[in-house]
């Protein structure tokens, strides 16, 4: 496939697939997996594990005064999410805006992941937001971390957001003022901000999380080296984000975590490293990639509006929505072939418009048996060793754990340096000993332990944010209030919480693309701080009937995902196996479920009224 294509079909899958048979051995490997801490399972990086995440290996933290001031507006994050945010707030005509950053510079995931291999995972043609507004194409479908990077920076130099961005510093606490009518930001720089407006954009991804390991500490003690790899040290491995790990050669190397992530840093490890043990509890689903140059005559080709155009043609076909007549697939991958499937086999009724909701569901299901099927023949056709080859396949329903693609991953398994550690029975790694990793009784002499398990997703707010203290109006705690479930209108204002607005995944619409979300929400955020400035505002906030009514809107509307959630493997999709009983705990938390663009259309609808409804301004 080339990046000129416009289209694609549905994809060859095994048609003898015992579904029942599935259903049962899909219910075994999530209940050997099952652990009664949940979440609680990780460490929380604060205390001797801090350095694991505030460490910055790239940019030396350098000492500077305190900043005491008034500002217009301050961004919590300077990821996507907060670069979008800066970008809309200027092309609303909005200054005076500052960016916190605890990185050393814009890119947020893309500063801080730059382990050997990274890239995109999904369309960067889709992914990577304000590709016209920038002028820029990314050189291939699956775009390298460093390019993403090199954009990140770019969207900062082009709204010019660079000038009022505080990078190295981590806000500690954030409390409202009411006499001042003001958030007080705190800082781990002794900066005191009086900001009038507070965006929240820590991103999804923010925090780096460990396994609760025994002996991590005991480990680096005794001269084991330690590290994530969202942090990763190629003072120790030598080589860049492109590979050429040699001070490797010599070196036993433990590898904990085979998501996304580890699909990307196996190549490379088993490729360098004198010995690799790649410890695994569940396995990621690993399709082919194809990963061809941008062709320069198809992009020369695209007319104005074609990236917002592919977004919503790429959201069509996603595993969010998955039926759709009329319009190509313009995306092509693993990640719309569900949808692809979905729709042929309804198309090839004699009477498509006749299909039923429980028809299409059913007709779904089988088509997911199917892929994942496929999927694990794909296994057994490249790794040799019949042992290894069964624990690498993933028994679990197509997006219970994030897709993956990779040309070199499975193959490595092949290696006679590389060996696969299966811990599903013992649910994870045992413990760490002075000389290595211990693993169902036995253990591995490792010089050094990579942990590439992930990021602070599904466990509670405080831990997510990485923020001591968020205190509302009349001492509210932001923590408490929403404790068990969000109380949001739009998912993006709270009662109790005047001038500050959120970025995530929060009672709104939820996209595959991450960034179009953002993006909305940028905008959507921008033109109520541009209306509230226009209009006098010193303070805006949900009235306590409009967020009951929008809290009760999306309960009302909301689609029962607890039978699939609970089907699946424990991870952070599903709240570490507990579905979204939690609701803020669980990965989307509660969201708009007639859709990402049904609700584009609600919050464009609401700001055309131009009446503010439901906002008390004063």
């Amino acid at each position: 496939m080339t990046t000129t294509e416009t289209s694609c079909g549905p994809t060859d899958t095994p048609d003898d697939v015992d579904i029942p048979a599935m259903r049962e051995r899909y219910a075994a490997e999530r209940a050997k997996r099952l652990r009664p801490d949940g979440g609680d399972q990780y460490l929380e990086l604060e205390g001797e594990y801090a350095e694991f995440a505030e460490v910055d290996p790239y940019t030396p933290r350098t000492e500077r005064d305190p900043v005491v001031e008034d500002a217009e507006v301050v961004i919590l994050g300077g990821g996507f999410a907060g670069l979008l945010a800066g970008a809309y707030l200027k092309k609303a005509g909005v200054t005076g805006i500052r960016v916190i950053e605890m990185a050393g510079d814009f890119g947020g995931v893309w500063y801080w992941n730059r382990f050997p291999g990274i890239q995109c995972d999904n369309d960067a043609y889709c992914y990577i937001p304000l590709l016209e507004e920038l002028g820029f194409m990314p050189s291939k479908k699956f775009a390298d971390g460093a390019e993403i990077f090199g954009h990140c920076r770019n969207i900062g130099k082009h709204f010019g957001l660079y000038d009022g961005a505080l990078f190295s510093t981590q806000v500690r606490e954030l409390w409202w003022e009411d006499g001042t009518q003001r958030w007080r930001i705190g800082t781990d720089r002794g900066d005191d901000i009086r900001a009038r407006f507070v965006v929240m954009a820590q991103g999804s991804y923010n925090r780096p999380k460990l396994p609760g390991i025994p002996g991590i500490k005991e480990y680096r003690d005794a001269g084991g080296h330690v590290f994530h790899s969202a942090r990763w040290d190629y003072d120790y491995t030598g080589g860049d984000a492109d590979g050429g790990l040699h001070k490797l050669a010599d070196k036993r190397v433990a590898l904990v975590g085979t998501g996304a992530t580890g699909i990307q840093l196996v190549p490379h490890l088993g490729r360098d490293a004198q010995q690799l043990y790649v410890f695994q509890r569940t396995p990621s689903s690993v399709d082919a990639r194809t990963n061809p140059p941008t062709d320069p005559q198809w992009a020369a080709s695209l007319r104005p509006g074609w990236q917002e155009e592919r977004k919503r043609n790429f959201h069509n076909w996603s595993p969010f929505v998955g039926v759709v007549f009329g319009e190509p697939d313009l995306v092509c991958d693993f990640w719309t072939e569900l949808g692809r499937n979905l729709t042929a086999r309804i198309a090839a009724l004699p009477d498509p418009a006749a299909a039923t909701i429980e028809q299409i569901m059913e007709f779904r299901e089988e088509e997911d048996y199917k892929i994942m099927e496929r999927l694990r023949r794909r296994v057994a056709e490249i790794v040799e060793d019949p042992e290894t080859a069964e624990a690498l396949k993933p028994y679990y329903r197509f997006m219970c754990k994030r897709p993956t693609s990779s040309e070199h991953y499975l193959a490595t398994f092949n290696r006679p340096n590389v060996t696969l550690v299966d811990v599903s029975e013992s649910q994870g790694v045992e413990r760490l000993t002075d000389k290595g990793i211990v693993a169902d009784g036995v253990e591995f002499e490792v010089d050094c332990v990579i942990f590439a398990s992930g990021f602070e997703i599904s466990t509670e707010i405080r831990r997510r944010f990485a923020i001591e203290s968020i205190t509302g109006r009349d001492g509210l705690s932001l923590f408490d209030h929403w404790r068990d479930d969000y109380k949001t209108l739009h998912g993006m204002t709270s009662r109790g919480f005047p001038n500050q607005f959120f970025m995530g995944f929060i009672q709104g619409g939820v996209s595959a693309n991450t960034t179009a979300m953002f993006e909305q929400q940028a905008q959507h955020i921008a033109y109520l701080i541009a209306e509230a400035q226009k209009r006098g505002a010193t303070v805006v906030e949900p009235t306590q009937e409009a967020q009951d009514s929008w809290v009760r809107t999306v309960r009302e509307l909301s689609i029962d995902n607890s039978a699939f959630e609970l089907s699946c493997t424990p991870g952070y999709y599903n709240n570490e196996g507990r579905g979204g009983a939690v609701r803020n705990g669980a990965f989307l938390g509660d969201f708009y479920s007639p859709g990402f663009y049904a609700f584009d259309e609600l919050i464009d609808e609401w700001r055309k009224r131009g009446d503010l409804d439901g906002l008390e301004l004063s």
